[in-house]
């Protein structure tokens, strides 16, 4: 294929939503987001870039619209929600554990919805010039990444602050299908879009990152010593005359004498994987990745079966000991591997 043929906009519409893509993966020192989930959610983004086709087809005639109202106020919705399925699910399954785990997950799949939009405009445009596709690589491309990764950011900050509330989504998703509203509303002008779009993203990005750095460092330094202390207790046999024994007393008056040795086996535990947890995520930061071993697949395993002995009402009763923020079940992940 010479020159003439699609390589130059091919180029144009991919690489600079891959690059911005690949600076994420870059900047984030900590390396939480494995390359596979990261692969993974550039499928999942090509393929809702498909679902969100055929169902555009079929909302124009159906809602009656014209075409150009359609992609300023209904389609913004119905991509971002489509986008919003896979990163949602990782959320939900505890698979994100700072903020911008999640935008750059956010990130990747809007980049493969990109990828994927554009491959499919290049065939049903081969005659547009260069200009259109440098427009749709700096600016649509980008928009669908940042757009998805704003939604993943405020999931993950709404998630993190009510881990109860069903609707913790719908708050990015409504930033997200508005920004994507507003970049629909330059059809007239893309240029000054693309370039909103340069200019806004990367300064939310910096403060994305500086407080997920925040939040670690105080997962590490704060959680650390008080998760090593009170294990320090259980061990030693002393808790008994701690005020978190004291409190373990109290509660043979409302559970059952087994429940209550299974619940301390199961602080214990919690205490001891998340001391792991944190070991794992230093080792990670020094450029080591410590393999999982078979004593920590057979903590986790026990750990599983004491959730379902003391129940969820004895979890709940463990919880103020924990100083996890919610973020136990991510920290099992981060230890399989």
């Amino acid at each position: 294929m010479n020159i003439e043929g699609p390589w130059p906009q091919l180029i144009a519409g991919l690489l600079p939503v891959l690059l911005c893509l690949a600076g994420l993966l870059y900047l984030d020192s900590n390396k939480l987001v494995r390359p596979a989930v990261v692969v993974a959610c550039l499928m999942a983004g090509g393929l809702s870039a498909g679902a969100s086709l055929l169902l555009n087809d079929l909302l124009i005639p159906g809602l009656g619209l014209e075409e150009i109202g359609y992609r300023r106020y209904v389609a913004p919705f119905v991509e971002e929600l489509v986008k919003a399925i896979f990163l949602l699910h990782l959320i939900r399954t505890h698979r994100v554990g700072f903020l911008v785990d999640a935008a750059i997950l956010g990130f990747a799949i809007g980049s493969g919805f990109a990828i994927v939009e554009n491959l499919y405009y290049l065939q049903a445009w081969p005659d547009a010039g260069m200009a259109v596709w440098v427009i749709r690589g700096f600016g649509t491309a980008v928009m669908h990444g940042g757009a998805t990764c704003l939604l993943g950011i405020v999931t993950q900050a709404t998630t993190e602050r009510h881990p109860t509330w069903r609707l913790a989504f719908l708050p990015g998703l409504v930033i997200a299908a508005a920004l994507h509203s507003l970049y629909n509303h330059f059809f007239f002008a893309p240029v000054l879009g693309a370039v909103a779009i340069l200019c806004v993203f990367p300064p939310l990005l910096r403060v994305v990152f500086l407080r997920s750095e925040g939040s670690l460092a105080r997962w590490l330094d704060v959680g650390f010593d008080a998760d090593a202390e009170l294990l320090e207790l259980i061990q030693s046999g002393r808790l008994s005359d701690s005020r978190v024994g004291r409190y373990l007393q109290s509660l043979r008056e409302k559970f059952r004498h087994e429940v209550v040795a299974d619940s301390i086996c199961y602080l214990r535990l919690q205490l001891e994987l998340s001391l792991q947890a944190k070991g794992r995520l230093l080792a990670r930061q020094s450029g080591f990745d410590i393999p999982v071993d078979a004593e920590t697949s057979a903590k986790l395993a026990e750990l599983t079966y004491l959730e379902r002995s003391i129940g969820r009402t004895g979890r709940l009763a463990m919880a103020p000991f924990l100083r996890v923020g919610g973020r136990h079940a991510w920290q099992r992940h981060l230890l399989r591997g």
